[in-house]
């Protein structure tokens, strides 16, 4: 079971500016946020929270504070909690594989290969040469020799993605 450690948080009045609230981490560090009557926000962070001074500040409008603490809710993004990231990790792997020119893909689309289809690995990258680079590149996309192709799948796909690049099997 994992222990929970919780932030304590403090609030305080600042007569005439607004309020002041505190957030001690698990890790000692501090960060105050000061609310002013007039909407502004400062936000201060310390590394030590018996500092007197902080490590650095920025300012921000109520628009930006709202936005920041949507983000810290997770409104766009959720991380995978730890056990889900293990199994992830486990199953999907992400691999680099220089396609050869003996390889029956190339000069195919990555449709016309059925890459998908066939191993159940995506190309997610193309490095051509060393100034280009195609990420997430389309269905549409014609592979070339020597390209190296960032793929994703499970190992066992992978393995049979490799072989079919290094021309050792044909689609």
């Amino acid at each position: 079971m994992e222990k929970v450690i919780l932030m304590e948080v403090k609030m305080a009045d600042l007569p005439g500016i607004g309020k002041k609230i505190s957030f001690i981490t698990a890790e000692d560090s501090m960060i105050v946020l000061i609310v002013h009557h007039t909407g502004k926000r400062e936000l201060y962070f310390f590394a030590d929270k018996d500092n007197d001074e902080a490590d650095f500040s920025i300012n921000l409008s109520a628009e930006e504070t709202r936005e920041l603490g949507a983000q810290l809710l997770g409104a766009v993004f959720q991380p995978l909690d730890n056990d889900k990231m293990k199994l992830l990790k486990s199953q999907v792997v992400t691999e680099w594989v220089k396609l050869s020119k003996k390889s029956s893909i190339v000069n195919k689309t990555i449709g016309e290969a059925g890459i998908r289809k066939r191993t159940g690995v995506t190309i997610v990258g193309i490095f051509r040469d060393e100034d280009t680079v195609i990420a997430s590149p389309e269905v549409d996309q014609v592979l070339k020799a020597g390209d190296t192709l960032m793929a994703i799948g499970k190992q066992e796909h992978i393995s049979s993605f490799e072989q079919i690049c290094q021309g050792e099997e044909s689609l």
